[in-house]
């Protein structure tokens, strides 16, 4: 797509294989646009590699972040349960949500985390908000484990951020998705792989091969689970979709 912004004129042209598209530029729908082509190219410059939380690296763009935060706060989970430890920053990021909201704790599990890691998120601050588990996310013996770790009567929120491919999300989504509690949500992040595969660092295969096919095939055979944004609870504007790596994630239980 050829993307043309002439702010003399104030008008936002993009030309490619569907047309020729003119629109005002102070216009929700090249927001939007403009907003596409910003995350794309913010990701091929590692831009959520720039960003911590209390001293972790976090690696999430922030519009995701505040997203999240407000369906943690709508949602009000005992147990917030993440694939993907990485630094440990997005599970610091919910622990110090929990510690506002006065209630809840988090888990996360990884295939491997790293002593360096470990030793930081166990040294943290907020570190009695955490639990460690190591093992495939997928090891039917890890998701005992984890389901073991929730008390009956808690409500359950599950984020997957851990491998990205479809058949892998696919198998996370069937391992937990009966954890989580009617009102909550599973999350399958970094559905943003679809609108990469031409960009630097980015794989063919990503047209078909990311998360957010695994949640459409999800929701399709899970009826009880409606695929949909979290609706945003405060909005003077005229947009409606939000600024994200994580197109098509959210899961919620009907």
């Amino acid at each position: 797509m050829k993307i043309t912004i002439d702010t003399e004129s104030r008008t936002f042209v993009a030309e490619g294989p569907d047309g020729r598209l003119e629109l005002p530029l102070y216009s929700d729908r090249a927001f939007e646009l403009l907003s596409d082509a910003w995350v794309k190219v913010g990701w091929s410059q590692r831009y959520p590699y720039t960003f911590s939380w209390m001293g972790r690296p976090i690696i999430q763009l922030p519009e995701d972040m505040v997203r999240t935060q407000e369906v943690l706060h709508a949602v009000q989970p005992d147990v917030i349960i993440e694939t993907g430890v990485a630094h440990g920053g997005s599970l610091v990021y919910y622990a110090s949500l929990c510690k506002v909201l006065g209630r809840g704790r988090v888990v996360g599990i990884d295939i491997e985390i790293r002593p360096h890691n470990r030793a930081a998120i166990e040294g943290h601050p907020l570190a009695s908000y955490i639990t460690l588990v190591e093992g495939s996310s997928t090891d039917p013996a890890v998701v005992d484990h984890v389901r073991g770790l929730v008390r009956p009567g808690e409500k359950v929120l599950v984020l997957l951020d851990s491998n990205h491919t479809k058949a892998h999300v696919a198998a996370e989504l069937e391992a937990y998705h009966g954890l989580v509690t009617p009102g909550s949500w599973i999350v399958a992040t970094d559905g943003i792989m679809k609108d990469l595969h031409d960009a630097p660092r980015g794989q063919p295969e990503w047209t078909w091969d990311h998360p957010e096919a695994a949640a459409r095939e999800f929701a399709a055979a899970h009826p009880e689970f409606e695929w949909v944004q979290p609706p945003w609870p405060f909005n003077e504007s005229g947009l409606r979709r939000n600024i994200t790596h994580w197109p098509g994630a959210w899961l919620r239980r009907r």
